[in-house]
């Protein structure tokens, strides 16, 4: 077994890269008891292996003497200062028209109240009598195919639910900013 471990570390795959590899782990201790007592005696035994060994040795002492350079203390309160100095103008107020928010909302508004006025269009307000139901309407004969039978409709619907959530989405952000502003 110490037998091929040696000639494992004698004959390694890249060579003087291998060895270096291998004389790395040892100074930095990440060898294996074993691997060490092998290392060890490659050193004392080969000339090529004890050389590596002293110039990895002198490049790990002088890293471990040069100091690490760091920034001072306040470098991160200095660099927001200098950021402070400047306005930074918000995004959304550049590139977003109030005016075009407010049609849409309207658009909104007004397609919803057209649908109700609609659907109250279709119901049979003669039925007063029937006791189906308190208030004189029967919505079970009410006739919502009329209404919602064209793909066309139906897109109008799915655009005005998707522009609604947007409009939802901005006014609750703009709540959320004043109350954080305030």
């Amino acid at each position: 077994m110490k037998f091929m471990m040696n000639t494992n570390l004698l004959n390694t795959p890249a060579g003087d890269e291998g060895m270096e590899t291998r004389l790395w782990e040892y100074i930095d201790g990440f060898s294996t008891s074993e691997e060490k007592s092998l290392i060890e005696k490659l050193i004392a035994e080969n000339a090529e292996w004890r050389a590596k060994y002293h110039e990895l040795l002198e490049v790990h002492q002088s890293l471990n003497l040069v100091e690490l350079e760091e920034p001072s203390l306040r470098f991160t309160k200095n660099v927001m200062e200098q950021i402070a100095k400047y306005q930074i103008a918000p995004a959304t107020k550049t590139y977003i028209n109030s005016k075009i928010i407010w049609g849409i909302g309207i658009f909104f508004l007004t397609m919803i109240v057209g649908f109700l006025i609609y659907g109250m269009g279709q119901i049979d307000w003669t039925a007063a009598g029937d006791s189906k139901s308190t208030l004189g309407v029967d919505f079970s004969k009410v006739d919502y195919s009329q209404m919602f039978n064209s793909n066309l409709m139906n897109g109008v619907m799915m655009l005005n639910v998707v522009l609604g959530l947007v409009l939802l989405d901005r006014y609750l952000s703009n709540k959320n900013k004043r109350l954080k502003d305030a």
